[in-house]
């Protein structure tokens, strides 16, 4: 059985699905690759406007709105995605938009108080991601029903441990791993880096298992957000510890 812990490629995403669609129209690799591409290319040119505005004012309120649309607009929108897969033609790009207008606003607050962590982030999430796919095509990484366990209960260990530390800031308390920069902290950071990238090679086999098993055209654009999620978390994951060592020195 296929299962990812991504929320949005999990074990039933290609459940119901008529196998049999006219005209070979189905799901193929290229095809969610270029996808990728698409929606990847979207966020950036978001994150360019939001990036843009912060540098030209100078003003973390200029970005803040813009900011709050995208981290609530792209929550709304991904979960409309992961109920509605036949919409994802459409909800994905519109995803990678609003994810793009976070991401851009974050990247510049991030970039004014340590300048080049940016681009450190992000040549490191792309290494992370093409390092991972040859490691998974070259079948150094076997996706196994162990390792599929085992990704899964650590993401959603990590998803709890979100949540819990959300829900004490709520009355003044502050969880010491997610925030500190010692050892423990930094070590926390780490093992979250990890979790966020092996849930990539957890996406990898889940979308060439359904392009194998013949899924509808339209899954190419879920493939493609599945990745795109992923690589959101593990982007701003590698910028939090970075910007944990910048801290420590």
């Amino acid at each position: 059985m296929m299962r990812s812990s991504n929320p949005a490629l999990n074990s039933k995403t290609f459940a119901g699905f008529d196998r049999s669609v006219p005209g070979g129209e189905v799901m193929t690799l290229e095809g969610t690759v270029n996808k990728t591409g698409i929606l990847l290319l979207l966020a950036l040119v978001s994150a360019s406007w939001t990036w843009g505005l912060f540098f030209t004012q100078r003003n973390p309120a200029a970005v803040a709105p813009w900011m709050v649309l995208g981290a609530i607009g792209g929550f709304v929108v991904a979960m409309v995605t992961v109920f509605k897969k036949e919409w994802s033609g459409i909800t994905a790009p519109a995803y990678a938009l609003l994810e793009g207008l976070l991401l851009g606003g974050l990247s510049s607050l991030f970039e004014a108080r340590y300048p080049g962590i940016v681009i450190q982030a992000v040549g490191l999430t792309f290494g992370t991601l093409f390092a991972l796919l040859v490691a998974y095509k070259s079948r150094l990484i076997r996706v196994t029903q162990n390792f599929r366990l085992g990704v899964a209960a650590a993401t959603g260990g990590i998803a709890l441990f979100y949540l819990a530390s959300m829900v004490m800031g709520f009355f003044g308390w502050r969880m010491p791993f997610i925030h500190e920069t010692g050892i423990l902290g930094i070590g926390f950071s780490l093992f979250v880096v990890g979790i966020a990238a092996l849930n990539l090679v957890m996406d990898f086999d889940f979308i060439e298992n359904g392009a194998a098993a013949g899924a509808p055209k339209f899954m190419e654009w879920y493939g493609a957000f599945g990745l795109i999620v992923t690589l959101v978390w593990l982007y701003l994951e590698i910028l939090r510890l970075l910007a944990k060592l910048r801290d420590r020195k």
